[in-house]
């Protein structure tokens, strides 16, 4: 298969060109807990890696290998894991780089679900070092012997801030470390991370690469170039003779198999086919969102964020690191909590939803919900207050969402 195909032809034919087993076009379901064999000798050498084959679906399952294998060739990488979910994902990656003693240099302004767990982390002798934004001289003046890993979002959310990959990544890589980043909201349309420098890229694929709201999962990518230290990383030592491979096989044959946060086969099937339609679903999205966000700023008592609008602070890296485009995201303040809700209920075609990524229009306050039990401080970093809107995108007609948004926020005017 040709490699400079453009992003849908890829999606479609890069990982499995010549389909499946049977002739299938779509991996068959394999819904099943265990795999029988023809003798113990066989088995056997299952269990010691050394033969190929499936015989538990928690260690190992064909339907999560098909969607394994499509991800990475979407990201570039060297290979992928799957998991039950995107915060299974990032505990993983995590666990698997850290011991107790550890640290990881992280942004402040996280999803708060990874900030939970980071503060879980902490109960087992994870540090996390925070930086008020993540970039290469904040990387580079809170690194020390004791650092692990870089982790950022490529966007984060809600506070759509930008992570400049190239400068995170070249402050990680003197510091020895990786980076990790969360793509989730950027997607392999917006940006591909390992072309930046990234090292380790992970997604909720029950967001965008799913699209459809129907299936919950996560995915871990290694882009293989990281030359790891077995001395600096002790957590990879067992599994030094794997050299750059040292990652992914701490990870499937320690964490995965043994913390068992796996992906279901049904959940692999689903967003192996949600992941289909990516990149038509994405620029539908992206038009969509860059319409919606322009319509929405021309309102004077609006304060509105959005990557590809120009007076975005981080308008000029939206520009150079994703093409101008902006995501599916969007927020706006309203001034009063009392707005937000009121704008928020008048929506005709958005549903009042905590998921973002869906083929339909999702709209949340997220300070009462995501991070009701957040601090000032945390939401302010995280770009949450009180007026805050956040809305995901989907691929209604811009003209109707248009109406909609603005009807809502006209109406709510006293």
């Amino acid at each position: 298969m040709e490699t400079n195909c453009g992003f849908n032809t890829g999606i479609l034919h890069k990982a499995s060109p010549k389909g499946f087993g049977n002739r299938q076009i779509l991996p068959p379901i394999s819904q099943v807990t265990a795999y029988g064999y023809e003798s113990m000798e066989e088995l056997e050498k299952v269990f010691s890696h050394k033969s190929m084959g499936y015989a538990y679906t928690r260690i190992g399952n064909p339907t999560l290998t098909a969607f394994e294998q499509k991800m990475n060739s979407l990201e570039g990488g060297i290979g992928a894991v799957s998991c039950s979910s995107g915060m299974a994902a990032i505990s993983s990656a995590l666990l698997a780089l850290c011991e107790s003693g550890d640290e990881i240099i992280a942004g402040r302004g996280l999803y708060g679900g990874t900030i939970d767990l980071l503060r879980d982390l902490e109960k087992l002798g994870i540090h996390t070092v925070y930086a008020d934004v993540l970039d290469g001289d904040s990387v580079r003046k809170l690194a020390t012997e004791k650092t692990r890993a870089v982790f950022g979002e490529v966007i984060s959310n809600p506070a759509l801030s930008i992570l400049d990959i190239r400068a995170a990544a070249s402050a990680a890589h003197e510091a020895g470390v990786p980076l990790i980043v969360d793509s989730t909201a950027a997607t392999p349309y917006l940006v591909k991370p390992f072309e930046y420098g990234a090292d380790i890229v992970i997604h909720s694929t029950s967001k965008y690469i799913n699209g459809c709201g129907n299936s919950i999962g996560g995915i871990i990518i290694d882009g293989g170039k990281f030359a790891w230290d077995f001395e600096k990383h002790s957590a990879l030592a067992g599994h030094k003779k794997y050299r750059k491979m040292a990652f992914l096989l701490k990870l499937r044959t320690d964490l995965w198999e043994n913390l068992g946060g796996c992906m279901s086969p049904m959940n692999a099937y689903l967003t192996y086919i949600g992941a289909d339609t990516l990149g038509l679903r994405m620029k539908r999205i992206c038009e969509n969102a860059d319409a919606l966000a322009r319509a929405l700023s021309a309102e004077e008592d609006l304060a509105v964020s959005y990557p590809a609008l120009p007076d975005h602070p981080q308008h000029s890296l939206a520009v150079s690191q994703f093409g101008g485009l902006g995501g599916g995201i969007l927020t706006f303040r309203t001034g009063s909590k009392e707005r937000a809700f009121e704008v928020i209920n008048s929506l005709k075609y958005a549903f009042i939803a905590s998921n973002i990524g869906d083929l339909r229009t999702l709209v949340i306050h997220p300070r009462s919900t995501l991070y009701i039990n957040s601090d000032e401080k945390s939401t302010a970093s995280a770009g949450v207050f009180d007026d805050l809107v956040r809305v995901s995108v989907g691929i209604e007609d811009s003209e109707d969402l248009i109406d909609d948004f603005l009807g809502a926020v006209r109406g709510s005017r006293k």
